[in-house]
């Protein structure tokens, strides 16, 4: 795999996208850990950073509606993959498509690569409803990266739960495949 170079601007960026997320999880007392690796802007490429933690690696995918006045963020299992036309089916919401990175970092404050539900915290409109798997509701942990594809945060179920509930933003577990 070809490693990834940032620039310092990158890298600040970055920094700060980690911090707030820590910042959050920490104020709310929600309990997490986290390690730093290479950056892995992609499951591939992660996937061999990845420690064996127990966790459930997770993808996320940013979608928004025909229209363009609803946005989602779909999260499930990494070792799963989603067809876009299975996916519309599944979700009832018409016709998706990747949402531009204009539009990622509008409502999720991110940039491709550091994609995860910790990007909710950019949304104080609580515009973006999440999706979630339906088998993740069963799993003790999960893997995400905290806005910062050089490092991944490990949280148990019942803190992503709490995470969720104060974040506020809609969300449901559905059957995704």
């Amino acid at each position: 795999m070809e490693e990834i170079t940032l620039t310092p601007e990158e890298c600040v960026a970055l920094d700060e996208r980690r911090q707030k997320v820590f910042e959050f999880l920490d104020c709310h007392g929600i309990q997490y850990t986290w390690y730093e690796h290479p950056a892995s802007p992609t499951i591939e490429i992660a996937r061999t950073h990845w420690r064996k933690d127990g966790s459930k690696h997770c993808k996320n995918l940013f979608f928004r509606n025909h229209k363009g006045d609803r946005h989602y963020l779909v999260c499930f299992d990494c070792e799963q993959s989603m067809v876009i036309h299975d996916l519309e089916h599944k979700l009832h919401q018409g016709k998706l498509s990747f949402a531009s990175e204009k539009r990622m970092l509008k409502w999720l404050g991110l940039q491709p690569g550091s994609v995860s539900p910790f990007g909710l915290i950019n949304d104080p409109e609580r515009h973006v409803h999440l999706f979630l798997d339906a088998a993740l509701r069963d799993l003790p942990s999960y893997s995400f990266h905290p806005n910062d594809f050089r490092a991944t945060v490990v949280i148990s179920r019942e803190e992503f739960m709490k995470y969720l509930s104060i974040v506020g933003n809609s969300y449901e577990f559905i059957e995704l495949y």
